[in-house]
Formats: C-alpha cells, sequence, structure tokens
C-alpha cells in the first residue's frame, strides 16, 4: 500500500503542515502520527506538535484496511461508469459518504462496499475509496478510487487544481452580475465551532460563478470550485449576501422554503490516473431539484438544457 508524499509549504506543527500537504483534517493526520505513520524526512515525527521547516519531506501511511471492517450494504447506487481504476457514481441527496458519528451505516461507502469490487485503502478505513466527499445534502457525482495508485494520481490532480468540478446552485436573491470570483479564506468559525466560515487565518477558498437566470426572487447558478474547502460553496455564498436556498445551516429563514439544499454536482473532468486519457461526466439534476426549478422560474414551461454551456 503506497504512501502519500508530500512537502511542507510552510512552518508549523506537524499535524497543521501535513493535514494542508496532503489536503485531508487534522484529525486523521494525529491519528497517523500517533499510529507512527507519519515521516518528516524518513523520520517518524512521533507526536503532532513536530516543528516542521519549510521544504521538509513529508509522508503519511495509510492505515490497514483491514481493521476495523465496515459492513457491505445492498443500497442502490447508481454507478455512471467504472473500470479497473476507478468509478463515477451519483450520490442522492440526504446520503452520508462515509461512516461517522451518528451515520454508522447506510451511507455511500456500506453501498460501494456491496457494488464493487475493489477499493483504495489510503482513505481509511472509514474512508476507502473517497477521494473527495460532498455534503449529506449535496447530490451529484462523486469519484471513487479502485486501488491506492489511482487514488494517489486523482488526489494529486485535486491538490494541483487539475480536476474540473461544477455544480448546480439555487441561491437567495437577485443577481445583478453575470459572474463572480469569490476568494475569502475558510476555517471553523471562531463563534460557532459546529460552522464553517470566512475566517482572515483560514485556508485559501476560491469559487467562481456564473449566472445562467435569475428568477423572481433567486437565481441558478453554474458553480466552479478550484479549492476543496468544508462547505465551500456554502459559506461563500452565504458570504456574498447569497446564501444557498434549503441550507439548514447557513440558509435564511425569510424567502423561499425549498424541498432540500439546492446543490448539485451536475460534472466532473479529470485525466484518468492511468492512461491519462482527458474524462468528463455530466449528470441531470434528481427530480426534486427540477420540480423546484419549475415552481420558481418566471416561465415554468421552459428548462435549461444539460449539460450546460461551459460558462467559467
Amino acid at each position: 500500500m503506497g504512501r502519500m508524499i508530500g512537502k511542507a509549504l510552510r512552518e508549523g506543527r506537524i499535524d497543521v503542515v501535513a493535514s494542508e500537504a496532503f489536503e485531508c483534517s487534522r484529525a486523521r493526520v494525529a491519528r497517523a502520527v500517533a499510529e507512527g505513520r507519519v515521516f518528516v524526512d524518513g523520520v517518524p515525527a512521533g507526536k503532532g506538535s513536530l516543528p516542521v521547516l519549510v521544504g521538509a519531506k513529508l509522508a503519511m501511511e495509510p492505515p490497514d484496511l483491514a481493521e476495523p471492517s465496515l459492513a457491505k450494504e445492498d443500497i442502490p447506487v447508481r454507478i455512471l461508469y467504472q473500470d479497473r481504476d476507478l468509478a463515477v457514481v451519483v450520490k442522492p441527496s440526504g446520503m452520508v459518504v462515509h461512516p461517522a458519528a451518528g451515520h454508522e451505516s447506510g451511507t455511500l461507502v456500506n453501498a460501494l462496499l456491496f457494488a464493487l469490487d475493489d477499493l483504495s485503502g489510503i482513505g481509511g478505513t472509514r474512508r476507502p475509496g473517497i477521494v473527495h466527499r460532498l455534503d449529506k445534502d449535496t447530490s451529484g457525482l462523486l469519484l471513487v478510487a479502485k486501488n491506492d495508485a489511482a487514488h494517489l494520481a486523482l488526489s494529486r490532480q485535486l491538490k494541483d487544481r487539475l480536476m474540473d468540478k461544477r455544480y448546480l446552485a439555487v441561491v437567495d436573491g437577485f443577481m445583478k452580475e453575470e459572474t463572480g470570483v469569490i476568494a475569502a479564506p475558510i476555517a471553523r468559525s471562531c463563534r460557532d465551532r459546529k460552522k464553517m466560515a470566512v475566517e482572515p487565518e483560514g485556508r485559501e477558498a476560491l469559487t467562481e460563478w456564473a449566472l445562467l437566470e435569475n428568477m423572481k426572487s433567486c437565481a441558478l447558478l453554474d458553480v466552479k470550485i478550484h479549492t476543496g474547502r468544508t462547505h465551500q460553496i456554502r459559506v461563500h455564498m452565504r458570504y456574498i449576501h447569497h446564501p444557498l436556498l434549503g441550507d439548514p445551516i447557513y440558509g435564511t429563514k425569510s424567502g423561499l422554503q425549498a424541498p432540500r439544499l439546492m446543490l448539485h454536482a451536475y460534472a466532473i473532468a479529470f485525466a484518468h490516473p492511468a492512461s491519462g486519457e482527458k474524462m468528463r461526466f455530466t449528470v441531470l439534476p434528481p427530480e426534486d431539484f427540477t420540480l423546484a426549478l419549475r415552481k420558481w422560474r418566471v416561465n415554468p414551461d421552459h428548462l435549461l438544457c444539460y449539460p450546460i454551456t461551459d460558462h467559467l
């Protein structure tokens, strides 16, 4: 099972620096340090507070996937594409991606363990095969790695911003501009630790959006993210005073009522980890999303054609 290899981009504690280098949570790195799976210039880190200098060579070994094992569950999951290296699946709104506290079963990972023959182990015992995540209430395309080599290659594309991920978003209010760029760092909120927020000391976050159509009191956007921060689109749209409709965390109580979080990952493009072939997949939003669009549109008999023209 291959190591994740990286380089320290700034001075700091190993648990902080490595989480940035490997694009994973600080808690995950802390566990790996405690288990002796994190190395600095070839030497085990030993403790999470170990100081690291700029340019230090970092490595993190994946955990043993065999223990503990997750349950395989016969849950229907739509597989748009798969080969020996990867799968592209469609996650429904309301499904958690991987087991966590309060969600030990019924997750996408449980379904994938039943539906697919192989999953990479780099994501750990709780996240086998998961290259990137979607929020529970977000629907759409998710990329899954079936072996460690593919996982590392796809993760590098994410880190180097070579993977194109697009979303349909319905936001509150009328958009005055045709396009916009939101460059605002995101971190855990200083006021509410259960939320993310734009914070000066946060990690870089970059979101582009293009207006598809203004409706009576909301707008349909095509959104592209260049970074993958937790709740990035939701936090950024709230930051510019256009929160997503149906957002139970960052939304507003006034305005239109939505049947769900109005965010759908409709397109993803990347280079195949083995062949280098350029691949692009699109998927229509589910019925609850399109029915809401029909309800809110000025002309409900005319829906946008998908896949969307490249606006960004």
